[in-house]
């Protein structure tokens, strides 16, 4: 360490103060709900390579703590000057954004000429243009249909800002001037950042600053290491899944090998599916340290060591592998949209893997599930056209080692702020007619899962068009471990209880007649541990508050209740007959799913995957998937060979001709 560790402490705390300075100016003056009360925003200090180095801890996305600007910066034409911001949307260019709507923004802080540090962070924009309102759905196949993309570009020269690049975004989005008021709160975010880092240099000179800010990096990756170092060495198989690769598509499998040796890591994800042709791909380009697939490894670290600095430093001990043409390193033009919705199964497909280098520090899987809502529709009052988010709706956290999962609230999702209703009614043609926890939606356990969330709306605008954002775990569901059951499925009810009644599953863009009602669930966390071992009066309060029915306190924890008390002769009878439960449950969706497609299925698979483009893999593995659905009595490797053998194309490409 350059620095001597009481200076280093006291420039991390103004670093932090710094980032919270910037984040609380993008929250006060954003417009859209989803920036200004969801809080989709990132900010980040940076060094003078683009390095993060300090984010806030209390606003905005936690994804980000460790990303890395330096490629995107690198692209912008003709080097930076004083008073210029850049900024990019384009997920291929330099893999800062990572989907179109996230405006990645970054300006160089100067002293005396020289680069000392840089002001950085994203927002998300509701709608950017393309094939839907929102900009986002499954349906999209190419990144084209995703809306405007700008590539590393400056907005502010020298100060001046670019007329003709903001009159150009603004004219292919829906809502321009909500973008362009978003934009302006990110501008303000980062003319502070400047402040504040100049601040620095003149409290702590510029060359203990810049020695300060790598020490930071070290002090973030020691303390990393140090976790790991905590950790049993080995290998650690895991594997999850998204319920779809695409709009009726087949499961889409992410598959992880953690291997830890010593104080470093590798995240190995060979045996994940191929690119699929929906827009659910993952664009990393590769890197071996990208933010988006290490977000479940801030969550860990963050768990096992709760005062952890998180910043770029924190990604140097773990090392990805990411293959080529698979939906986590997507070949262009591969929509990307949805990487959200393989996110959060990336972040389940970690934590399975730590918990079991770490099974009695870790809990059971979130949800997994954040269905963000947005509505588009012609405002009856104004009869201007708006697109409003309505409402994220975020499922329970896992059962923990020392409580139960949060309800409503689920862990790695849970920064994404509910909407008030209020302000939702007031700005969107909506009327809310519920909003709240659903009952009997955790997962059993010693440490029951936290409950799912549920939303029911209506609106009387014509022509509504609603998109339900990362829709998933309506069929795999939050696992449970060491006993613990698994949680409740998602479910997405158009008209519930009425004759018309329609189960949405997984949809993600629905058009609403006036006084049609919609209703989504989010999925429920995993619990943990036998649920016979669980104290009856804890699920006895569990009723009493509304979370669990007397029913399923009797299935699923085996405890009798009669007369508003705990029949404990009966209980001790019924627990009695239960077998004991130990281990890790994914539920009967996923047993069944395993039991076919077990690991030599997707060995085959896998083989076949590699001997073509990767263009042609996700339609190989639909037309695949197919021949083995439709063969149930056959072995998969050999429904598989069999396909392969009768496709001229397939031998021809395979064969290099």
């Amino acid at each position: 360490m350059r620095t001597d560790p009481v200076t280093l402490q006291v420039l991390r705390n103004h670093c932090r103060a710094a980032a919270e300075s910037m984040a609380t100016t993008l929250y006060r003056t954003a417009h859209s709900t989803f920036v200004k009360e969801t809080e989709d925003f990132t900010i980040q200090l940076l060094d003078a390579r683009g390095k993060t180095c300090a984010v806030p801890l209390d606003l905005g996305a936690t994804w980000y703590p460790g990303v890395d600007y330096e490629a995107a910066i690198g692209l912008v034409p003709g080097g930076y000057q004083p008073g210029d911001i850049a900024m990019t949307s384009d997920p291929y260019s330099g893999f800062l954004s990572t989907h179109s709507p996230d405006t990645n923004m970054w300006k160089p802080v100067f002293h005396e000429g020289e680069i000392i540090a840089f002001a950085g962070g994203h927002i998300h924009n509701v709608d950017v243009g393309g094939a839907v309102p929102a900009s986002l759905s499954r349906t999209l196949t190419e990144v084209h249909q995703e809306g405007l993309r700008v590539p590393p570009s400056k907005l502010y020269r020298q100060g001046v800002l670019d007329e003709t690049l903001l009159r150009t975004m603004l004219a292919n989005v829906r809502v321009p001037e909500q973008n362009w008021g978003d934009l302006k709160a990110l501008v303000a975010a980062v003319n502070t950042g400047e402040r504040r880092i100049l601040d620095l240099a003149r409290r702590f000179g510029v060359a203990r600053l810049r020695d300060g800010l790598a020490d930071l990096l070290d002090y973030g990756e020691a303390q990393a290491r140090a976790v790991l170092a905590g950790l049993p060495d080995g290998t650690y198989h895991f594997a999850d899944y998204c319920d779809e690769d695409g709009v009726g598509g087949d499961p889409l499998r992410l598959k992880l090998a953690l291997r830890i040796q010593g104080d470093s890591a590798e995240l190995d994800f060979a045996g994940t599916d191929p690119q699929t042709l929906s827009s659910m791909n993952v664009p990393t380009g590769g890197h071996p340290r990208h933010s988006l697939i290490l977000v479940g490894v801030y969550y860990v670290l963050s768990a096992l060591s709760p005062k952890i600095l998180l910043n770029f430093g924190t990604t140097r001990p773990f090392t990805c592998i990411l293959p080529e043409g698979s939906v986590v390193n997507p070949a262009h033009p591969a929509a990307v949209g949805m990487r959200s919705l393989t996110c959060a199964r990336l972040r389940s497909l970690v934590f399975g893997a730590f918990a079991q280098a770490a099974p009695e520090r870790l809990p059971a899987a979130p949800a997994g599930s954040s269905s963000i809502i947005n509505l588009a529709a012609e405002h009856p009052r104004t009869g201007r056209r708006v697109i409003a988010a309505v409402a994220p709706i975020v499922g329970g956290g896992g059962g923990m080692p020392h409580r139960d999962g949060t309800d409503g609230s689920g862990a790695d999702a849970a920064y994404l702020k509910n909407s008030p209703v209020e302000i939702t009614e007031s700005e969107a043609p909506v009327r809310i007619l519920r909003y709240g926890l659903m009952p009997d939606t955790g997962g059993a356990g010693v440490h029951r899962g936290g409950l799912a969330t549920v939303l029911e709306f209506t609106t009387d605008a014509p022509d509504a068009t609603v998109t339900a954002r990362n829709r998933d775990r309506s069929i795999f569901r939050p696992w449970g471990i060491l006993g613990g059951r698994p949680g409740a499925a998602s479910t997405f009810t158009l008209n519930p209880g009425r004759p018309e009644e329609q189960d949405l599953g997984n949809t993600d863009l629905l058009h609403l007649s006036p006084g049609d009602v919609v209703r989504i669930v989010s999925p429920g966390g995993g619990g943990r541990g036998d649920p016979a071992r669980r104290d009856p009066q804890a699920v006895l309060r569990d009723v009493r508050a509304g979370r669990l029915t007397p029913a399923a306190a009797e299935r699923d924890y085996g405890v009798l209740i009669r007369d508003g008390a705990v029949d404990m002769t009966a209980t001790a009878a019924r627990r009695a007959r239960l077998p004991p439960r130990a281990g890790f449950d994914g539920g009967a969706e996923r047993a069944a799913h395993e039991a076919r497609w077990d690991a030599d299925a997707y060995a085959a698979l896998g083989e076949a995957m590699a001997r073509v483009p990767a263009s042609w893999r996700g339609r190989l593995k639909r037309r695949l998937f197919a021949a083995v659905r439709a063969a149930p009595e056959q072995a998969p490797r050999a429904v598989i060979a069999a396909v392969l053998r009768e496709d001229r194309a397939f031998r021809r490409t395979a064969a290099g001709d």
